[in-house]
């Protein structure tokens, strides 16, 4: 079989997203954003968000973690130790009051853990949060439109513009694979090793960011270390073949990344991790250089493909 990138054939079924989701989406922006009323006429409340900053003493000294500028809290939450946020109740804006708190004996702090404790505290700002009602009013001010009609078909235009989005990269990344499925390769061996090994160092990074261990997926799964590498094999083996595909392809066709183009991938790569170019900067070693060509490559080969190939869109 030769190596095929050029007339590759593929379906695309189109999602069309329908008022049923676009209300759904409506009822959740709803949910997740209240109207937030500042209140300066009474003192606080059961309930009442409150902006202040705190300071934390044990023993007459000022403690490390114990210190926040315009922190804010929900009375009533639950979030800090028990008793503080009580001594927050009826106060009013700019007060100062001194919270006399004991710590838990199973504190996470050792050096904290049952001793007792004064938070020098300023109250900022009173907020209560009261949900809106989905009108006009909550276009204008949460969705920046006119009217609720605007909102909703400006929301569903955004969420199939995202559909189809995400239809095309899927579709992009079949018919990388169908042709990476025609190149006559050989997995090295030592790139497999390396590449699983980076597979399993990300899912136990991902593991760790939900509160798990390695050792905890295993168990819950009935299964050992040495299998989930060995499940890894086959995806990392398609990387690779896919990689290989990618390489050929920009031999073949002369591909380069212009100094335009690297900087545009560049300032991408800033705004996507909201920073300057002048902040990344420290970070522009001759590794990142070459991700960056080798990222412009990567998109010029996909475009490549996807406008030799024959789609039919369903």
């Amino acid at each position: 079989m030769s190596f095929t990138y050029k007339g590759l054939t593929a379906e695309m079924t189109r999602h069309i997203v329908t008022d049923e989701e676009t209300e759904r989406q409506l009822q959740r922006l709803l949910q997740q954003n209240p109207r937030v009323a500042e209140i300066t006429d009474r003192p606080t409340q059961d309930g009442d968000e409150v902006v202040l900053d705190y300071a934390g003493f044990c023993d007459g000294v000022q403690f490390p973690g114990g210190t926040a500028e315009n922190q804010s809290l929900v009375l009533g939450s639950g979030r800090f130790i028990p008793g503080f946020e009580e001594q927050l109740l009826d106060k009013v804006i700019g007060e100062e009051v001194d919270v006399k708190v004991t710590f838990p004996t199973e504190y996470h702090a050792p050096e904290l853990a049952g001793k007792e404790a004064v938070f020098h505290c300023k109250l900022h700002k009173i907020l209560v949060k009261t949900p809106y009602e989905l009108d006009d009013v909550f276009a204008k001010e949460i969705g920046g439109c006119d009217t609720l009609e605007q909102m909703r078909e400006a929301m569903k235009a955004s969420m199939q513009n995202y559909t189809d989005e995400r239809g095309e990269m899927d579709l992009q990344d079949r018919l990388l694979q169908m042709a990476a499925d025609t190149l006559e390769f050989t997995c090295d061996q030592d790139a497999l090793d390396e590449a699983v090994n980076e597979q399993m160092k990300s899912f136990e990074a991902q593991l760790n960011r939900q509160g798990l261990t390695l050792e905890m997926y295993c168990s819950f799964m009935s299964k050992t270390e040495k299998e989930l590498l060995e499940e890894m094999i086959p995806t990392a083996e398609a990387a690779l073949r896919n990689q290989a595909a990618i390489d050929k392809i920009v031999a073949l066709e002369g591909i380069t990344a212009s100094d335009e183009e690297i900087g545009q991938a560049i300032a991408l790569v800033a705004r996507q991790n909201n920073m300057t170019v002048e902040q990344l900067k420290p970070y522009m070693n001759e590794a990142f250089h070459e991700a960056i060509i080798h990222s412009v490559q990567t998109g010029k080969v996909m475009s490549l493909i996807r406008e030799n190939a024959t789609v039919t869109v369903v």
